[in-house]
């Protein structure tokens, strides 16, 4: 049957949308390749050394071995939260010269720099690192830069950055200061003479003026374009974000319905465009009297923030590690079956309870990686599952309708 529409409609239609094609595909180049850590853990840099992932991975597994039966987790996951524990405590590093470490003075804070990166370089300790320096403010912006600069002279004395190396941008309260920081690293580029775009960085969104600009326009695109492709994440930052707006100490918290509201502005904001979400930290240590209750709430507060799509977050203190990890392998184990079956359905063409689609087996596959790449679990089950191995899984990542 033929239509009436002649050739010219449509290649003038493939005319008009062109420009608008080539923009969307370099804009939303979808979900990156490669593994997302679970956590960023916020170091002070006068506390760091080259054997401090070493030490919170044994506060973490003593208190795990002396309490962890009160949290009353499947065997299967309490063991594979002991195993990782021991093995890797800490997925992601970053040594903070910001609110965690304060205002020492200018000579202090030099060598403190230098001392860090060399530190780091000569033990990197975590698959993902790096560091947080004070913000693009009038007040800060020169101290930060500074900081970087030496940090980095320290860390690249012997060699190039190591794998995973970003650094954090805090409190931005205008998207100029992103790309003022993006013109920074450039610069920072040439006089270490690294591989251009080489260096990377993630935005701590806790400021309202990161969500709405003073203009009343949604910032987070904004921020993501001023950029200039270095953004690699979104990090929420639940304390100064919370008290921005006026909440009171006592009712600040990740869950609370403003940082929810930031948080939705987040995932719009960047869906679609590789870069990716962090929650922020809960502040209550599960440490004395308050160990298990501060346990149970962690266990909560990073399971909610797994379902609603934020797969990382940020832990304080060594006591955390036990329940980040337990949420997070709880979370993929509890949804590998439904999972799974669904992807296979899918993969087989089979008529399941569940009708899906190209985005969903995406979603589908996606978070089956997620599990594997975080040790949730294991590859052998997985393909026995989904009669999928991991190279196959992954082009399940990438199928479109």
């Amino acid at each position: 049957m033929a239509g009436r529409l002649t050739g010219d409609v449509y290649a003038g239609i493939d005319a008009r949308l062109s420009a608008v094609d080539a923009r969307v595909a370099a804009r939303y180049p979808g979900e990156p390749a490669g593994r997302q850590p679970v956590h960023t853990v916020y170091v002070p840099a006068h506390r760091f050394s080259p054997g401090l992932v070493a030490e919170w991975g044994e506060r973490a597994g003593t208190v795990f071995d002396a309490h962890g039966a009160a949290l009353g987790l499947d065997p299967a996951v309490a063991e594979r939260v002991r195993r990782k524990l021991a093995a890797e405590p800490v997925e992601d590093l970053r040594i903070d010269f910001e609110d965690g470490y304060g205002s020492p003075g200018d000579d202090v804070e030099d060598d403190a720099a230098v001392a860090a990166g060399r530190a780091l370089a000569a033990n990197p300790a975590t698959p993902f690192c790096g560091i947080r320096f004070k913000g693009f403010e009038r007040d800060t912006r020169r101290r930060g830069i500074r900081t970087l600069d030496l940090f980095l002279s320290g860390l690249l004395e012997r060699g190039g950055p190591p794998p995973g190396f970003v650094v954090t941008l805090p409190k931005v309260t205008a998207v100029e200061q992103v790309g003022a920081a993006a013109e920074v690293l450039g610069h920072l580029e040439t006089a270490y003479r690294l591989p251009p775009a080489s260096l990377r960085f993630e935005v701590q969104i806790e400021t309202a003026q990161s969500i709405v600009d003073s203009d009343g326009r949604v910032a987070v695109p904004r921020i993501v374009a001023a950029a200039e492709g270095r953004c690699s994440g979104l990090h929420y930052g639940t304390y100064d974000y919370s008290a921005g707006l006026g909440i009171a100490a006592g009712y600040q918290s990740m869950d609370h319905p403003a940082a929810d509201f930031a948080k939705a502005f987040m995932q719009v904001g960047v869906a679609g465009t590789g870069v990716r979400l962090s929650d922020g930290s809960t502040n209550r240590l599960p440490v004395g009297e308050a160990l298990l209750p501060a346990w149970r709430e962690h266990l909560r507060l990073v399971r909610r923030s797994l379902e609603r799509g934020f797969y990382q977050g940020w832990d304080l203190h060594p006591h955390q590690l036990p329940t980040r990890f337990a949420a997070t392998y709880g979370f993929f184990r509890d949804g590998l079956p439904a999972a799974a079956a669904r992807l296979r359905d899918y993969a087989d063409r089979v008529e399941g309870g569940v009708l899906d689609e190209p985005a969903t087996a995406r979603a589908l596959a996606g978070f089956l990686v997620r599990g594997l790449d975080c040790g949730a679990v294991d590859e052998a089950e997985v393909t026995e599952l989904t009669g999928l191995d991991r190279a196959r899984l992954e082009t399940y990542t990438r199928v479109r309708g």
